[in-house]
């Protein structure tokens, strides 16, 4: 049967490579380059019959403006407070990037400090990790190109309104950590292009010491680890300035180590825990006891004390026990510890004393979420941002001194929020594990089966998929459509164990998690297979990927963003080699080359399959997950696919993996996104 898309030609090179003595073809391996000429013009060529397809479905225009309308609103995240004034981004709505101001006292009118809109005529340019000394006096600002995860540290000079000489390069991840005397601060970079030539990318992590008003050619070397090439730093100095801890970790394994030095005393960097065992997190320090929370004989995670004079293991003191439920969130203010508990993927705060006794329970507005819980030692009040699928994040204060948890923001949007619900139900996946899966609808939905309903997951690296706002989605729900967001293995919801079930060769039961959700929405008669799109990205794009090539008659449309998609060959790019601890490395294991074989989604794709519409959207800059993944995917979907429905590739430009992106980009493409999962479901 001839196909009804004409898709731009895509040539296969015949090239194999042996993996534990099987031959694994690879027709697409020239779309990994994606600046050589050919790649250039396949990806042009795609790019426009994306855009000549999607100029074409009916509600692209109403899901432009709508989105716009419901973006336009003024958002605020967590104050930081330095000295007698707090730091905070705001957005009056539809600005491309967050702007920086500062804001002297809770009720003082809060003054622009840096505003990155002005940085780049098209907003690709953002702010990244911004760090503040103790006194409020310096701030060292990352600044991020085009959703890159590189970053070049500026540092301004509050007082005195302008930035010094000095830029620091070759920083991912890691803000910088202040001396309490302003002399400079602790960062952690990566070498410079040609200075460790023969080293792969991603390696050779070390740590800093940059003095204010110097050029970074003249920062001091702290501390490298030449034998450990895939060692990584998180510096941080306690709120006395008296220690500097260094959190080690290797990729995106859990599994961590804390080193310390005495900045009061002239010696070098010690180990204080050198295995990497379980997942440790400095949390804050009383003079030389330090405070880790830990999952080391405690899945859910508990709280430790370490005496520095007695740092065995067997003088740790437990502080907060293991609980039933996961502590996913915690710091110190006011000389106690605030927790974020997880029960069933939604957060509980609660108080304790500083010698873990339980203090209280503070209420939240809605089943919801967590985030930026933030406070110093000493504060006596903290901050955290709320959020839910109906509740566009908020940003709440606690008084301890009142006792008393008021509202600092909470942005006014053009929702009736009265009309809809959110409600939390469970699910027997296929080997009878029990599921959390939220579902958000209009209150009056007929459970028909005929509701156009988007099911969204991610379920990896131990990540917990809780609820939060996106704007976006009330477009979908305006519509009479329904946003089901379910909780799979993989994440951390339900601690250690939950995670282990969701990586390497478990990994299947994340599908099969994501596969039983689809399959109780439509027994509950939510909705039917023609009805239902599935929705994910990165991790969670890899997911949406491997359902679709396993159970394509399961879904009327999917949308694959920025997916992992190649499983043999995504560890030799960029950031790719972090996640073997999650995924595997199939070039140097056996067992784990065949159970990656067994979903990779671009080698399971099958010739005259009937697969649903789908949209798989990537970033040309995107240097986490590199989009030949998306490129390969929707080379062998347009080949293999009977034709039936479309394949399309939408390729952002001047984007990465989503870092930074300008809300007129985030309109854009959630306006292609929603009018083609819409016209396919609906």
């Amino acid at each position: 049967m001839p196909k009804k898309f004409n898709y731009p030609l895509t040539p296969e090179i015949n090239v194999t490579e042996d993996y534990h003595g099987t031959d694994i073809s690879d027709p697409y391996r020239w779309l990994e380059d994606e600046n050589s000429a050919e790649t250039q013009d396949w990806i042009v060529a795609q790019e426009q019959f994306a855009a000549d397809f999607l100029s074409e479905l009916p509600l692209r225009d109403a899901f432009q403006t709508r989105l716009s309308q419901l973006w336009n609103y003024p958002r605020a995240s967590v104050p930081l407070r330095r000295g007698s004034s707090y730091f905070f981004s705001k957005n009056n709505g539809l600005q491309n990037q967050d702007v920086l101001v500062q804001q002297a006292g809770l009720d003082g009118q809060a003054q622009i400090l840096i505003d990155p809109n002005k940085l780049s005529e098209d907003g690709t340019t953002a702010l990244i990790n911004q760090s503040y000394s103790s006194d409020g006096r310096f701030l060292a600002y990352g600044i991020a190109h085009h959703g890159s995860d590189w970053q070049e540290i500026h540092i301004r000079d509050i007082e005195q309104e302008h930035d010094l000489e000095e830029v620091l390069h070759w920083i991912k991840f890691a803000p910088p950590a202040w001396l309490p005397d302003n002399s400079g601060f602790y960062y952690a970079r990566y070498p410079a292009p040609g200075e460790m030539p023969a080293a792969p990318p991603s390696t050779h992590h070390r740590v800093y010491f940059h003095r204010l008003h110097t050029p970074q050619e003249q920062d001091r070397l702290v501390y490298a680890r030449p034998d450990e090439p895939d060692f990584a730093f998180l510096p941080e100095v306690t709120d006395d300035g008296r220690y500097l801890v260094l959190t080690v970790w290797q990729g995106t394994d859990r599994r961590s180590r804390i080193y310390i030095k005495d900045l009061q005393q002239d010696r070098d960097i010690l180990p204080l825990i050198d295995e990497f065992d379980a997942h440790y997190r400095f949390i804050a320090n009383h003079e030389a006891t330090l405070y880790l929370a830990t999952d080391l004989d405690a899945p859910n995670s508990r709280l430790i004390a370490v005496d520095l004079a007695r740092p065995e293991r067997d003088d740790w003191l437990e502080i907060i026990p293991e609980k039933e439920h996961v502590l996913d969130l915690c710091i110190m203010a006011n000389n106690q510890f605030v927790t974020a508990y997880l029960q069933d993927a939604a957060h509980q705060l609660l108080l304790f004393n500083r010698d873990g006794s339980f203090d209280r329970r503070l209420s939240l507005p809605a089943l919801g979420a967590i985030f930026d819980l933030n406070g110093r030692q000493e504060d006596q009040e903290f901050f955290f941002e709320f959020s839910s699928f109906l509740w566009p994040s908020a940003v709440f204060r606690y008084d301890f001194k009142m006792e008393a948890l008021a509202v600092f923001h909470d942005p006014p949007i053009d929702f009736e929020r009265s009309d809809y619900v959110t409600h939390q139900e469970f699910l027997m996946t296929s080997d009878g594990t029990r599921i959390p899966i939220f579902l958000n609808h209009k209150k009056d939905l007929a459970q028909d089966g005929a509701n156009p309903t988007i099911l969204y997951g991610y379920g990896g690296f131990g990540v917990n998929l809780t609820p939060w706002f996106d704007a976006h989605r009330l477009a979908w729900l305006e519509k009479g459509g329904i946003y089901a967001h379910v909780v799979l293995r993989g994440g951390m919801e339900y601690g250690q164990a939950w995670y282990e079930a969701g990586k390497l060769a478990h990994k299947q039961n994340v599908f099969d998690d994501f596969i039983s959700a689809a399959e109780w929405l439509i027994a509950e008669g939510y909705t039917a297979p023609t009805h239902l799109s599935i929705e994910g990205h990165s991790n969670g794009g890899l997911l949406t990927a491997a359902c679709l090539v396993q159970r394509p008659e399961l879904f009327g449309a999917v949308h694959s963003g920025v997916p992992v998609a190649d499983m043999l060959r995504y560890h030799r790019f960029t950031a790719g080699r972090y996640w073997t601890s999650d995924y595997g490395n199939a070039q140097e294991s056996a067992e784990d080359f065949q159970f990656l074989l067994a979903y990779s989604p671009v080698h399971n794709t099958k010739l005259g399959t009937n697969y649903p519409p789908v949209i798989i959207t990537t970033a040309d800059t995107d240097d986490r997950v590199v989009p030949m993944h998306a490129f390969k995917l929707a080379a062998a979907l347009q080949r293999d696919s009977d034709g039936s429905n479309p394949i399309l590739l939408r390729v952002e430009s001047k984007a990465g993996h989503g870092l930074g992106k300008p809300v007129s980009k985030k309109i854009e493409e959630w306006r292609d996104v929603y009018s083609f999962l819409w016209a396919y479901t609906a």
